[in-house]
């Protein structure tokens, strides 16, 4: 509870700092047509600001994106990457895009190993250059920006400009990280950012390389990063990292932004959508939630033990499944349409058993024999949900992968450790691993933004959240419950965490789910207490308005909403 007490204090003391302008709802009407759930009280403020502006939900993302550059550098920012999901509810229209970053032309599947051949221990391979990837976020949102936005680019820079020189206050969460993070105070480029000369993490942060940063690619666009001077002082610093990256001004230039087409199933009478590979959030969701419209929950409750075990067989396996066959698809043959099939779904759902944890599932039986590949993936991720007065919507997940990414700062901002998401091992057995190394190649990933739909065909709800490989749980459990108990979001994004990735059952540490422990173990679970730090941002649509959920786990916040969205005029 200690953990709860200290997210209230800290959002309180932000919402304070942002000038005490951040609040559920606005006594203007017209201000209660939009909303955004991000994971910064400074970041919400922005993004509420540019849509009280006129700006579009577009608009905001990019401008909340900057200042989380800013403030909440330990999960995500310019030198990362995201998955981006889009509704135009004029069009009628859901599209998704790929920021996702990408390995360096010179990559080389044995990239992870010793020269003895055995994989590096993971923080070995974390920090340096060995593991950046073309940052792909800012590419991503120049191309989302020039689809859809209204405000002009330049515009939405100002306020993360703004901020990085007056500075800010380090918030209880941040400070925690950097008290514990022993590779960032022995970072050439980070450490004296972010510390002070006796080592203790700095109280006040004023970022005048970022503003700097930031004023130019206001300037002249994202070819400062990619093609200009910036795009040479990130390849210099990876190449003179230790270990040392192949990162090249080539691999800058050649990178794109994906315009992918996003993946939709139906769940009952609702349309659930989310992003296809390179990330397996998707696909993995999906069949979770498919596999779980077949079982009758009857009049259990949203955390009985009943439920928990269903959607923890469900996950079970949908994980035997992404681990086997998901990778970039753009290299490897991903059977998405096959895994997602009503009728292989069913067949898999027999293997649960309402009274018996099925143990370690299989996958299915698809395509040409593979190996599963490990997952390295962590939880120092960030997403934001948006919805603007025209009833458009933006989903969108963004990270660097681990806390303070590989510990490289060039320009105010961390730089990606993406790579690592890669299996370290090209081969298992014999055999090709399809996650492994290659060049221009993106890492599979975990995030998993989300949008439902109800049966006329209209943006229902929005969901997203960080965590490592246990996003797809987290993303998957709160839409469930929301679809099947009509749960208020705050509700719903409070309650306790659970889930099994074909291992141990895990239940949220310190919740009262732990009384369920010895019902689940009584059925065979192997059940471990863990922290599950998920960062859930959700909005809800319906005949009452606007609602919103900030997850309580970190330092969200809520602003804006209570009256329905109308659509455009």
């Amino acid at each position: 509870m200690i953990r709860y007490f200290i997210h209230i204090f800290s959002v309180i003391l932000l919402l304070f700092l942002a000038d005490g302008a951040v609040a559920k709802s606005s006594d203007d009407p017209e201000e209660n047509r939009f909303m955004v759930v991000a994971a910064n009280p400074l970041a919400v403020k922005v993004g509420y600001e540019i849509l009280k502006d006129g700006g579009d939900a577009v608009d905001a993302a990019i401008a909340i994106q900057m200042v989380l550059t800013l403030v909440e550098p330990q999960s995500s920012g310019i030198g990362g990457g995201a998955f981006l999901l889009y509704w135009d509810n004029q069009a009628k229209k859901l599209h998704s895009y790929d920021g996702r970053e990408a390995a360096p032309a010179a990559a080389k599947a044995e990239r992870f190993l010793l020269p003895g051949g055995n994989p590096r221990k993971f923080y070995q391979a974390v920090v340096g250059g060995l593991s950046v990837g073309v940052p792909g976020v800012l590419k991503m949102l120049d191309l989302a920006h020039q689809n859809h936005g209204k405000k002009s680019w330049s515009e939405l820079f100002l306020p993360a400009i703004e901020l990085a020189k007056k500075g800010f206050i380090v918030s209880p969460r941040l400070r925690w990280l950097l008290e514990r993070d022993r590779y960032l105070k022995n970072s050439p480029t980070g450490k004296d950012f972010f510390y002070e000369p006796d080592g203790t993490p700095r109280k006040y942060i004023i970022n005048l390389p970022l503003a700097q940063t930031f004023s130019k690619i206001a300037r002249y666009g994202i070819k400062h990063f990619y093609d200009g001077e910036l795009a040479a002082r990130i390849v210099a610093t990876v190449k003179g990292a230790e270990p040392a990256g192949d990162l090249s001004i080539l691999d800058m230039q050649k990178y794109q932004a994906k315009s992918r087409e996003p993946l939709c199933r139906p769940y009952k009478k609702r349309k659930v959508c989310s992003m296809p590979p390179p990330t397996s959030g998707g696909i993995a969701a999906l069949q979770i939630l498919t596999i779980l419209e077949g079982f009758d929950l009857g009049n259990s409750a949203a955390e009985s033990a009943e439920a928990i075990h269903l959607f923890t067989q469900a996950q079970r396996l949908a994980f035997a499944d992404r681990n086997h066959y998901v990778a970039d698809s753009d290299f490897v043959s991903v059977p998405v349409d096959a895994m997602l099939n009503k009728e292989y779904l069913q067949n898999r759902s027999r293997a649960i058993k309402l009274h018996r944890d099925m143990g370690k599932a299989k996958p299915g039986d698809l395509l040409e024999k593979r190996v599963e590949s490990l997952d390295f993936s962590l939880p120092s991720t960030t997403h934001f949900s948006i919805v603007d007065r025209w009833g458009n919507g933006v989903s969108m997940t963004s990270s660097v992968e681990n806390s303070f990414g590989s510990r490289l700062m060039v320009g105010g901002f961390l730089l990606n450790n993406q790579l690592t998401d890669f299996s370290f091992s090209p081969y298992k057995d014999g055999e090709l691993v399809a996650n492994r190394v290659e060049p221009g190649k993106r890492p599979r990933s975990s995030m998993t933004p989300m949008m439902v739909f109800d049966s006329d065909g209209n943006l229902q709800i929005l969901a997203g959240s960080p965590g490592g490989s246990r996003i797809i749980g987290y993303v998957a459990r709160v839409v469930w419950r929301l679809m099947e108990w009509g749960l208020d979001p705050q509700k719903a994004v409070a309650a306790a965490n659970f889930g099994n990735r074909n291992g141990v059952t895990e239940l949220e540490a310190g919740r009262e789910l732990q009384n369920l422990k010895l019902a689940l173990e009584s059925i065979g679970h192997k059940v471990k207490l863990k922290t599950m730090n998920s960062g859930l941002s959700v909005i809800t649509i319906n005949n009452d308005g606007l609602l919103g959920g900030a997850d309580p786990r970190r330092e969200g916040a809520v602003m804006g909403g209570n009256l329905a969205i109308k659509g455009k005029q």
